[in-house]
Order: C-alpha cells, then sequence, then structure tokens
C-alpha cells in the first residue's frame, strides 16, 4: 500500500521510529543497520516501506535502502519466517552478510540473528539460495561475515542490561575503536558515550 514515506524523524525507540508526514506521525518498524542511518530531527528522510495487516493491527515496516527492503521481502518468502523476525536477522546481519552466509551456507553466522535456530538457517540456505542475485555481492565485504567478536557482542548485551536500548548501545559502540579491546574495556568505553548522550 505504501512504497515509501518521506519525512521528518521524530522519536527513535527500540525497534521503531516515527516519522511524521502532512501532520501525521507513522510508526515504522524498522531493522538496528536502518536506525543508525537515522537521527531525530532529520527532515525529508525517505523511508521504503510495507504494509502488514495482522489480526491485532496494521504495522508499517520500513528501511532506509532498498537493499535492505528487498532483503526484507527475500526473508519473508521463507516459511516461518514473519516480519518481525525479518527485522531481526537485519538488525543483526546487513544483506550482504546475509546473502554471504546463504551462499556459503554459514548456519552459525545466520543463528547470530534472534529467533534464528539452525533449523530455521537451514530453511533459510535451501529456500533462498537460488535467488539471491551474486553479482550484487560485495567482496570486500566477506570478512565482515564475522560479524562481531564475542567480546564486542558480550559488552553490547552488559549494556543493554544495564537498561540502555539495543539502538543506544550499537550506536555507542560504533563510535569507539573496540579492536583488540577486552569486554571490560569495551563496556567502559560504551558506558562513556552513553553518558554523554
Amino acid at each position: 500500500m505504501f512504497e515509501f514515506i518521506i519525512g521528518d524523524i521524530v522519536n527513535i525507540k527500540e525497534d521503531y521510529i516515527v516519522i511524521q508526514n502532512s501532520g501525521i506521525g507513522y510508526k515504522v518498524n524498522t531493522s538496528i543497520n536502518s536506525m543508525r542511518d537515522l537521527e531525530v530531527g532529520k527532515k525529508n528522510q525517505m523511508l521504503y516501506t510495507q504494509l502488514h495487516v495482522r489480526d491485532d493491527g496494521l504495522f508499517i515496516f520500513g528501511f532506509t535502502t532498498e537493499e535492505e527492503m528487498d532483503m526484507f521481502n527475500l526473508l519473508l518468502r521463507v516459511s516461518k519466517i514473519g516480519p518481525k523476525i525479518g527485522v531481526g536477522i537485519l538488525s543483526t546481519l546487513t544483506p550482504n552478510q546475509i546473502k554471504l552466509a546463504i551462499l556459503n551456507k554459514d548456519l552459525k553466522t545466520l543463528c547470530k540473528a534472534p529467533g534464528i535456530g539452525k533449523k530455521t538457517a537451514e530453511r533459510i540456505v535451501v529456500e533462498l539460495k537460488d535467488r539471491i542475485d551474486q553479482t550484487t555481492i560485495l567482496v570486500e565485504d566477506a570478512r565482515l561475515i564475522e560479524v562481531e567478536s564475542n567480546n564486542n557482542s558480550e559488552a553490547v548485551e552488559a549494556l543493554i542490561s544495564l537498561g540502555y536500548s539495543r539502538y543506544e548501545v550499537e550506536k555507542a559502540i560504533e563510535q569507539c575503536d573496540v579492536n583488540n579491546m577486552d569486554i571490560e574495556d569495551i563496556i567502559r568505553e560504551g558506558l562513556k558515550k552513553l553518558s554523554k548522550s
């Protein structure tokens, strides 16, 4: 129903943003990756959107890039994957990383996403391997298939347990040079950034 919405970003929450267009604030469920491209107050932002109708309401899902929207639509073709799980996968991995994981049959990487176990990861590989356009994969991103070091992901979870949202934590960690840091140092640096925001 909605191809895209252009408007002003008025709020960013844990798993959705609010975009205002013509005096209406649309609640758009989105991924952490899309949230990283946004900030409150950003004007004339375009979000590629899709409306989902369920028994309990109408839900808009949207992303800052067509690539992410295309991957979202691909993931929804997999049996037993709904919009929320699709967003969860796109919050953990970029579209390029998902493509690489599918082509390499890398179940371990796919299982890093919330709600994805081995059987679901296997279904993603089997059902999507013939739908992935290999020409669109960025080879230099192959190294990113190791999405985060264990230290990094453990530090993120530790900071979330202190009451910060995943969006806030990931944005703070992104601003830190966490290479070769242990968990405690990453947490310390993350807290410094979070306390300033």
